[in-house]
């Protein structure tokens, strides 16, 4: 199995600014606030004012389903606050008026799982049922690791978490990178950047229900 895709409790980023960003975040922890707008700085306000944040909306599982082919999403570019404003508005009118929401035409789980278990199909590799549609089997073949950690950072997104902060490296077919994954009271998030600092753009990942506690987060990050 190729374990080395991706390494949950990885050092990332922020355990170069916090001894310990898994308890920075927590609830009892002292300056918990400042500690939030620092990780917020550094994670999402700076690639946005350096026109290198994406945001990614997911919608689509709801009433506990999880299967790939139901995940949808939409990708927008942030280089403000505002532009996220523009997003919210663009979500609240689609809800209000009943309409789908925003959709790419792109899978992010179907359609690269699909290819995953063609290549290594190809290649001599019997897969069975439950290999295939079982997330935890995934990593049985390659790239498999890789889809099931971005299954599972999607599906906390969806359903909630009770760990405040984790850090997760993963290779991805675009390079190694660096998940962030926040739930906090003020909103839930993850942010995707690349690995050890490198150059390239990063992408706010969130459910389309945290938009708003998204936008409040960003705006009260941006105050003072």
């Amino acid at each position: 199995m190729p374990f080395t895709e991706a390494k949950e409790h990885a050092p990332g980023r922020l355990h170069e600014i916090f001894v310990d960003p898994y308890s920075a975040f927590d609830n009892a922890a002292t300056e918990r606030l400042l500690h939030l707008r620092v990780g917020i700085e550094a994670l999402v306000m700076a690639p946005m004012r350096e026109g290198q944040l994406r945001l990614r909306v997911i919608h689509g599982w709801e009433n506990g389903g999880f299967e790939p082919a139901d995940l949808k999403h939409s990708e927008h570019a942030l280089a403000s606050p505002e532009d996220l404003e523009r997003v919210v508005e663009v979500y609240r009118r689609a809800m209000q008026a009943l309409e789908p929401l925003p959709s790419a035409d792109a899978s992010l789980l179907a359609e690269p799982l699909a290819q995953a278990i063609a290549a290594a199909e190809a290649s001599g590799q019997a897969l069975d049922e439950e290999t295939r549609t079982i997330p935890a089997r995934w990593p049985a073949f390659p790239r498999g690791l890789e889809l099931y950690t971005f299954f599972k950072v999607y599906h906390r997104l969806v359903y909630g978490e009770d760990d405040p902060y984790r850090s997760i490296r993963c290779s991805t077919p675009q390079g190694k990178c660096e998940i962030h994954e926040f739930h906090l009271e003020e909103a839930e998030f993850a942010v995707i950047a690349p690995a050890g600092g490198e150059p390239g753009d990063s992408l706010l990942v969130l459910h389309e229900s945290q938009l708003e506690p998204m936008l409040k987060l960003l705006e009260d990050s941006g105050d003072g």
